[in-house]
């Protein structure tokens, strides 16, 4: 069936490439799907745009839904997922069972890939609906009043959820208990046949009494719900909140619920059933859940050691560690050996300089063409002020939109995340890894695991000769950064206030032998055969040796390595200027 539709895409001018002014013009809609509102379709013109010297664009577009432009250019990376119809994903299970965990971790990861996901916690409503909640009694059954509250928070819950869908949201999360049949009847009939979207159920089945007191004690007795008593108080009243809950709960029926698109986690994954999931959205959903656990476990990222081109300040390729580079990595495997971590895996990508930062360590390696740095294209082994003289245009491109900028035959940071994202499964499946790998990768793995927006990813901060350490916790991800005292060059480029704009410090101008500008000088007489001597600076400026006995005791505190460390590498800045 054919029809036609007018269409002003005049307020997208700014947003996608080519799109000029176009106002009522006249699109032929081609429907290709047979499953209603909810169906794709695809809409071409015979209208001159865009321009003929520029490529096409597509515009896919939903019935009474809003309307998605894709241009394609050089410089601008095509979104790597689109969600065809919204979803909503409803938690099921008694309190204490990990939905809130599995609910906020889902969001991380699916707002990760560029699917736009929120949260929407009913404990939330409840709190802001009334301060009835004195005790457990408000969850009884027959507490008539409070069931009408909580009642009516559902719904406005539900209200939200269909709203903020409206107005461009992908995948939503109602985090709530969901026990009954006739609750989640309630929310099918809302969701699937009123608003024609997607639904999803989510059971979390927990019979180990370990996994829920842990949960427990580390979060709902911090609850707000519990502000006002003490730990053993919270505890007790929590476990009879938890009774009333059994009390009515009606685990998912594949059976009666047969028409249920569902998943079952049992234990937080020990074992999982699946049932009649639709789509890849829900397929990508199903895996990822499959791979997460909550054993305690630390990940270790870090930068290779400086390198020859970070002192040049040339971007990419696959250079050499420079003599603080190498020192670094001797460093690095004294700080691992010392931590003792049990069960450590160390992985790099498959750039010399990171295996070469990794030698030292004792520790199975892997090697991971998916952690090399991002593909610079035709920018590749240039400084920025090459970039900016040779492409001007491309360079100011950049600094626009820097998370869906694409180097000429290279890569954006988009595209970079789509690459890590078997990465991120692995390292949910594992327990204490080291990642060693490049700026705009660990950017990446950082924004995942600290639930950073798109926008911010690109400008993370990851200095050179630093040891980030992430811990997760309850609903979240715990981070230090641990910075080892051997000097380096800073890379960090922030947001220029003016597209185009580069500062003073990645101006590389050679001199007229073609030697390095004076960041280079450093470091370069160091004794390298010798892994405990290292070069300091006096006063004077004058070089002398010192031999650095660090501890071979297992047990020798970080702080104590780091104090040890600082004294015998305490590289001035006047050592950059030493020739």
């Amino acid at each position: 069936m054919a029809s036609n539709l007018k269409l002003d895409v005049s307020k997208y001018e700014d947003q996608v490439p080519h799109i000029i002014e176009i106002e009522e013009s006249e699109y032929h809609f081609e429907d290709n799907a047979s499953n209603g509102d909810s169906s794709p379709a695809i809409m071409t013109t015979t209208n001159s745009f865009p321009p003929v010297n520029n490529p096409p664009i597509h515009i896919c577009c939903y019935r009474s839904r809003h309307v998605q432009l894709c241009g394609r250019s050089n410089s601008i990376g095509e979104r790597a997922n689109y969600v065809n119809t919204p979803h909503i994903i409803a938690m099921v299970g008694l309190p204490a069972r990990g939905k809130t965990y599995i609910a906020r971790k889902l969001s991380r990861y699916l707002n990760w890939i560029g699917i736009n996901t929120r949260v929407f916690n009913l404990g939330e409503y409840r709190r802001q609906a009334t301060t009835a909640y004195k005790n457990h009694d408000f969850f009884r059954m027959d507490n008539m009043e409070a069931m009408a509250i909580r009642n009516r928070c559902a719904q406005d819950a539900l209200e939200d959820v269909c709203n903020w869908i409206e107005n461009g949201g992908e995948v939503a999360v109602f985090d709530a208990t969901n026990t009954t049949k006739e609750r989640r009847k309630l929310i099918y009939d809302w969701i699937v046949r009123k608003m024609g979207y997607k639904l999803f159920f989510v059971e979390s089945v927990c019979d180990d009494p370990n996994i829920v007191e842990q949960n427990i004690m580390e979060v709902k007795v911090y609850s707000p719900d519990y502000q006002d008593m003490n730990n053993d108080e919270a505890l007790t009243d929590f476990l009879q909140r938890i009774a009333h809950y059994q009390d009515q709960y009606e685990a998912m029926d594949d059976v009666k619920e047969g028409h249920y698109s569902f998943m079952k986690i049992f234990n937080t994954g020990e074992k999982i059933l699946v049932h009649k999931h639709e789509g890849h959205i829900q397929s990508r959903i199903v895996y990822y859940l499959m791979n997460i656990h909550i054993t305690p476990r630390t990940i270790y990222l870090t930068r290779h050691g400086e390198t020859d081109h970070n002192i040049s300040g040339r971007i990419g390729g696959d250079s050499d560690l420079s003599a603080r580079g190498r020192h670094y990595a001797k460093a690095l495997a004294h700080y691992i050996k010392e931590q003792d971590i049990p069960n450590l895996r160390v992985w790099t990508s498959w750039l010399k300089r990171t295996i070469q930062t990794a030698s030292g360590i004792d520790a199975p390696q892997e090697r991971w063409k998916a952690l090399n740095e991002i593909d610079a294209g035709t920018c590749e082994e240039m400084t920025y002020e090459e970039i900016a003289a040779t492409y001007p245009e491309e360079f100011a491109a950049r600094d626009q939109s820097k998370f869906s900028y694409r180097y000429p035959r290279g890569e954006s940071y988009e595209d970079l995340v789509a690459r890590l994202e078997p990465v991120i499964m692995e390292l949910e499946r594992q327990e204490n890894v080291l990642v060693i790998g490049h700026q705009a990768v660990l950017r990446c793995l950082l924004a995942y695991f600290l639930d950073k927006p798109s926008d911010e990813l690109p400008y993370l901060q990851v200095p050179l000769h630093t040891v980030i350490k992430l811990t997760p916790v309850a609903y979240g991800c715990r981070v230090e950064y641990i910075k080892i005292p051997i000097e380096a060059v800073d890379t960090h480029r922030p947001k220029p206030p003016v597209p185009g704009y580069l500062d003073e410090k990645f101006r590389f101008a050679n001199s007229a032998d073609g030697s390095r500008n004076d960041s280079a000088q450093s470091l370069e007489e160091v004794d390298e055969e010798d892994p405990v001597t290292l070069m300091n600076i006096n006063e004077n400026g004058d070089e002398k040796n010192e031999d650095l006995e660090l501890e071979k005791t297992k047990n020798i505190s970080q702080d104590n390595f780091l104090s040890k460390a600082a004294a015998a590498l305490s590289i001035s800045n006047s050592n950059n200027t030493a020739t």
